[in-house]
């Protein structure tokens, strides 16, 4: 059992991986141990397992990018510009389900673009209120199939549990930029309310569907992105330094701007735009073991090498 110490002491070892996050961690312990209190009791929480404490300290997010996630050097925006995220793919829809998604995303965007219009801060901010939506959604409903026919996955819940993280971050990034007022966050409440169940009820009728719509969705978001920065280009928003979570996150150089997070969040976007459009047609293809398939393309490619190898001989 850890000693007891105060909670800024215990997670020590945390503030050394993310100041930010440990903060964070720290005022979570704080609310918990409010509510462990009784009524009428001022007791301190008990002290936390050895192993609970460690997974705790060592558990922060992590970027799904391995541009961001496997440098070792600070990214700079140079190597932002230059990242390739297929900017302007676009999935050509051509079965009825895919048109159907596909009219479905362009009719749920009206509601930004009438409401927000210029306003790409709060614009972001609803749009990761609903992005990180489906990726909790469909990870919990394989992970309850799995549970259901005792068998593995295939691959789908940890990506999408990655997914609904980043999301996430993207939304906790944003709000170091401003603070919605009441309606705003009332409108978030709703259109999320709405969303999920909507979307929880498709997910079990047609995984298909659902994740050609969140692929759909995520065109609309690189779309709001690059539109974000090109009003911070034309002096419209001002492009301030980056919110030290985003720096963290991102592993982004110390001067930092805006843009350069509005760069890197468009990446993350369009990663997901690509990994739903996949899914979607992996559902179509009744394939639905991604390892199978990871483990199929890397023999194939080692082959493909081995016959590279004997060639140059």
């Amino acid at each position: 059992m850890l000693p007891a110490v105060s909670r800024n002491a215990a997670f020590t070892g945390m503030r050394t991986l993310s100041p930010h996050i440990a903060r964070t961690s720290v005022r979570c312990f704080g609310s918990l141990s409010s509510v462990l209190r009784g009524p009428n009791e001022m007791r301190p929480i008990a002290s936390i397992p050895d192993d609970i404490a460690r997974e705790l300290a060592n558990s922060h997010p992590v970027p799904m990018r391995h541009e961001f996630a496997d440098n070792p050097q600070k990214i700079t925006t140079d190597v932002l510009e230059k990242m390739d995220i297929g900017l302007g793919s676009h999935h050509v829809p051509t079965s009825f389900s895919d048109k159907l998604a596909f009219r479905l995303v362009k009719l749920l965007r009206i509601l930004p673009d009438t409401y927000f219009r210029d306003d790409h801060y709060m614009r972001s901010v609803m749009l990761e209120t609903i992005a990180a939506v489906p990726g909790m959604v469909g990870a919990m409903q394989r992970h309850l199939r799995s549970l259901r026919k005792m068998t593995h996955d295939g691959g789908f819940i940890s990506h999408l549990l990655h997914e609904a993280e980043n999301e996430r971050m993207h939304l906790m990034i944003w709000m170091k930029c401003l603070q919605p007022n009441a309606w705003n966050r009332l409108l978030v409440l709703g259109a999320q309310g709405v969303f999920f169940n909507a979307y929880f009820l498709g997910y079990m009728i047609s995984p298909r569907l659902c994740h050609r719509i969140a692929g759909y969705l995520e065109e609309e978001a690189v779309i709001s992105y690059t539109h974000f920065l090109d009003a911070i280009d034309k002096g419209i928003i001002e492009n301030k330094k980056a919110p030290q979570i985003a720096l963290e996150y991102y592993n982004l150089h110390p001067e930092a701007s805006v843009r350069d997070v509005v760069v890197a969040v468009r990446a993350d976007e369009a990663l997901h735009r690509d990994a739903n459009h996949l899914f979607s047609d992996v559902f179509s293809s009744k394939q639905v073991n991604l390892r199978d398939q990871i483990k199929e393309q890397a023999e194939k490619q080692g082959s493909a090498d081995e016959a590279l190898r004997e060639c140059a001989k």
